[in-house]
């Protein structure tokens, strides 16, 4: 069978030092390949900033040298005439000099992802970070957080206050850490880092305030007197006073309470009243009411809805109730 191609130009052959040059920490530059090197290509590598040494492992690709640094490395020969390649040594170069000014000391690029490599920080930890947030970080533009150090300042801040740092957010909620009451009753509790840091929480086992005590969720139904219609969904622990005394202005302002689903704690309470919200806003953005609209007529400056939203009100409450005597 005669051969798939004769070569029409001379080889270039490799000398020692180059086939001693790595493509990358554990791969060699592969044996030459047999064939021609077209005038194009050559033309294309030294445009791009390369010189062409041969041709190497297979016929899809060329071994090429760095003109910055020398540095050898393989390319597919596509890559070369539709692309800039990208020489090893001088994007490894990049990054140690990025990582310097972002006082970082560069160790490895990351195996899962080229944007990404692994870095230690001034502390000693270990990081990973994406190479787009170290130039950041060293155009001064974003600041370093190890996350090693930053986990034992959030529980020293819990340890400080009484509880035990345990994890995140169980519902995913970055703000949110769950914590366990140490030096309590050993409940455990989904606290926003903020509160922990300022104190202003209570547990809502064994705490004395509104947290711990009795709630209620509530819908309720205001009746402007333009004849508007309004619906609110709210928690408390007294609706009838929470109406009475403190949402409603004009006493003589049509308002009911429609439903109430008791909650064993007024933390179970709000827990459960802010995912309803954050559902009724998604699904009718429409029916949120511009707190303008009541001004002056209801205390309250949010969470009030169109009337049209009454039945939707209505049917969350009713899911609590039923999942609260289920379990």
């Amino acid at each position: 069978m005669p051969p798939r191609y004769t070569p029409k130009t001379h080889l270039p052959q490799f000398k020692a030092p180059i086939l001693s040059c790595k493509v990358s920490d554990s791969e060699e530059i592969p044996l030459p390949y047999p064939g021609p090197i077209a005038p194009q290509w050559q033309a294309a590598a030294a445009a791009k900033g390369f010189a062409i040494i041969g041709r190497i492992r297979d016929r899809y690709h060329l071994a090429l040298s760095c003109d910055a640094c020398g540095h050898v490395h393989a390319s597919r020969i596509y890559t070369l005439m539709s692309a800039q390649p990208h020489c090893p040594a001088c994007m490894i170069a990049r990054l140690n000099q990025d990582a310097a000014a972002a006082g970082l000391a560069h160790l490895r690029l990351d195996a899962n992802s080229r944007h990404y490599s692994h870095y230690r920080a001034p502390c000693g930890h270990s990081l990973r970070r994406q190479h787009e947030i170290v130039r950041r970080m060293a155009a001064g533009n974003t600041g370093l957080r190890c996350e090693t150090c930053h986990a034992a300042t959030e529980a020293s801040e819990a340890d400080a206050k009484g509880w035990k740092l345990l994890g995140p957010d169980l519902q995913g909620n970055p703000n949110y850490r769950l914590y366990a009451h140490a030096d309590g009753c050993g409940a455990t509790q989904r606290i926003a880092r903020a509160n922990m840091q300022t104190g202003r929480f209570e547990c809502s086992s064994c705490g004395e305030g509104w947290a711990a005590a009795l709630s209620f969720l509530y819908a309720m139904r205001f009746t402007l007197p333009s004849g508007q219609e309004l619906v609110k969904l709210g928690y408390s622990r007294d609706p009838d006073s929470r109406l009475a005394h403190q949402l409603r202005i004009g006493r003589d302002m049509p308002c009911e309470i429609l439903r109430r689903v008791p909650m064993r704690t007024g933390h179970d309470a709000i827990c459960a009243e802010k995912p309803l919200h954050a559902k009724l806003r998604d699904r009718h953005p429409q029916a949120v009411v511009d707190p303008r609209v009541y001004r002056g007529k209801i205390r309250v400056c949010s969470e009030i809805y169109d009337t049209s939203l009454t039945q939707d009100v209505l049917a969350l409450l009713d899911g609590i109730a039923r999942r609260a005597l289920d379990s």
